[in-house]
């Protein structure tokens, strides 16, 4: 299966698209479109997947994400609360042609191409921006388009955003490429606790192992090993701070096998080790 290509309804009245995406669970739906997005986190915590990067969001966690930038959020269904977003959606000309040509938006021109690029994260998003895109989808199509800019300029100004995609991740692979990649991922998101064989990976896109290691390598920046290091230890993640499973447990069921492997790996990705990282992170309950 490929990335769904969106081709987001722009109401009328205006150029942009302004939502509250709001549901018990975001389920895994890989997919990309000609728009850029900006997704600010309002509810809830779950996995983000863009380009070659898998990692946790929370609350207050804002992208930037350029046009054919293939993404996705997952979060599981809560006990109580739900996963919600408000998510601005525009194409380049949304102001009319050549705007961003304009010497006074070169700041915000440069982040938008960075944003094609690569995509840019905000964790958390500036509080005047976190402010501004909040009210957003209530105002009128005017009043939204003005709070967009003004979000995008001080976006362009705030030295907080990195990029999210590594540095070797081309965004608009040709179309095969995408497609295999789009099965392996999605294949992924589900058996990455569970062994995984290149053999088994490579014939799911009816390629040889060789030949799907170096295919893998250079359409995704990293080795299909790599890759699934990185899906295991966002799991891993996720278990620490919403379950008090051990650290033994919490290894086996990211799938790694071998307890320091996992505290290697984890390092490696998250620069702490687990259980710092599970008290850092886990809320405390207060008397």
């Amino acid at each position: 299966m490929k990335p769904r290509y969106e081709q987001p309804g722009v109401p009328d009245g205006t150029t942009l698209t302004c939502f509250i995406r709001r549901q018990e669970a975001f389920d895994f739906a890989w997919h990309h479109h000609r728009e850029y997005e900006l997704t600010l986190i309002t509810e809830g915590t779950g996995t983000r997947y863009v380009g070659t990067t898998v990692e946790r969001y929370r609350v207050g966690d804002l992208v930037l994400i350029g046009p054919d930038l293939p993404h996705t959020f997952t979060a599981a269904p809560y006990a109580t609360g739900m996963a919600a977003a408000v998510v601005a959606q525009f194409r380049h000309d949304f102001l009319g042609p050549g705007f961003f040509d304009l010497p006074q938006f070169r700041a915000t021109a440069a982040l938008l191409t960075r944003s094609a690029a690569r995509g840019v994260r905000y964790t958390p998003a500036p509080p005047a921006v976190h402010a501004l895109l909040a009210d957003l989808p209530a105002l009128d199509p005017a009043a939204q388009t003005l709070g967009l800019l003004d979000a995008l300029h001080r976006l362009a100004h705030d030295a907080t955003g990195t990029p999210i995609t590594g540095p070797g991740y081309a965004p608009t692979p040709g179309t095969a490429i995408r497609d295999r990649i789009d099965t392996v991922c999605r294949h992924l998101e589900h058996a990455h606790t569970h062994p995984v064989h290149l053999a088994e990976i490579a014939a799911l896109v009816h390629m040889s192992p060789t030949s799907f290691s170096r295919f893998f390598r250079r359409a995704m920046g990293r080795t299909l090993t790599e890759y699934v290091n990185q899906l295991r230890v966002e799991t891993a993640c996720r278990l620490l701070t919403g379950t008090t499973q051990p650290i033994t447990e919490v290894a086996a069921r990211s799938g790694f096998r071998n307890l320091s492997n996992f505290n290697r790996r984890f390092r490696e990705l998250k620069r702490l080790r687990p259980r710092d990282y599970r008290a850092a992170h886990r809320p405390h309950d207060h008397d």
